[in-house]
């Protein structure tokens, strides 16, 4: 994404629309790549390891990702922040009636992200290598034996998450002009909230989850001033997304649309 980012100036007599889907499958295409080397790295060697032992390698990835991009970020330009180039089209705001207004950058992540939902959904329910990944996920050692290559389904599996990692990056650094090393950190736990409201493995249901999730952040950073007579303001509104996990965790752990699934014995 930075790189596509960095390239935008050359790139800016394109039509906006081009430009944006450019960008958008380049940072696709990057964080797909950079996710399957992450897993030949840092989780395939501990594929058969106990649980807890790719979570700590997960976690500590992350970390080195974040600190690998400030230092680089450092040494290219001696800046942490980085600033996306305006665009006059996306500035422009609709008029929807009275003193409302939506900018057209909005429209453009909400149109993007339904359309990446629609396509990711269709690709895992529909096609042939989406059936591969359920069948992984479902019990690895009887796939193996039907024929599947665990190993390249993996890798498809990571390339796809880290496809929509880099969409997600892309979509967020439009919606807010400015990003930093440590911009995704926030937002991937309020994604994997938003994933345990809607129900983990459905895909519809993460969609709804954040939907649901952004709604009562918005309501509370409006009104939990209010209520609470100035004693709590809108930066607590992070504390709702993690008090509504572990909410969920407890009460409905399936989420709102997941399945219950039997256990395997």
């Amino acid at each position: 994404m930075l790189l596509a980012l960095k390239a935008w100036g050359h790139l800016g007599t394109l039509p906006v629309f081009l430009l944006l889907a450019l960008l958008l499958l380049c940072g696709m295409a990057a964080a797909g790549l950079l996710a399957v080397g992450v897993e030949r790295v840092a989780y395939r060697p501990l594929r058969n390891a106990p649980r807890l032992v790719p979570l700590i390698s997960a976690i500590g990835v992350s970390f080195f990702l974040q600190d690998a991009v400030r230092f680089a970020e450092s040494l290219w330009r001696n800046a942490f922040y980085l600033t996306y180039p305006s665009l006059e089209a996306l500035d422009r705001r609709l008029r929807l009636g009275g003193a409302a207004d939506l900018p057209y950058k909005s429209l453009v992540v909400m149109a993007g992200a339904v359309g990446i939902m629609l396509g990711l959904t269709a690709f895992v329910n529909r096609s042939r290598v989406g059936k591969a990944i359920r069948a992984v996920a479902e019990d690895r050692p009887t796939a193996s034996l039907m024929g599947i290559d665990v190993n390249r389904i993996i890798a498809v599996t990571f390339f796809v998450g880290g496809a929509m990692g880099g969409a997600a990056g892309v979509l967020f650094g439009i919606q807010y002009s400015l990003i930093n090393p440590y911009t995704g950190f926030i937002p991937g736990l309020k994604a994997f909230t938003a994933a345990v409201l809607g129900g983990i493995g459905n895909l519809p249901g993460a969609m709804v989850g954040g939907l649901v999730l952004g709604l009562l952040e918005a309501a509370s950073a409006s009104y939990l001033s209010l209520l609470t007579g100035g004693a709590f303001g809108a930066e607590y509104k992070d504390i709702l997304a993690f008090s509504i996990l572990i909410v969920i965790l407890i009460f409905r752990p399936r989420g709102i649309l997941g399945e219950v699934v039997a256990e395997k014995v």
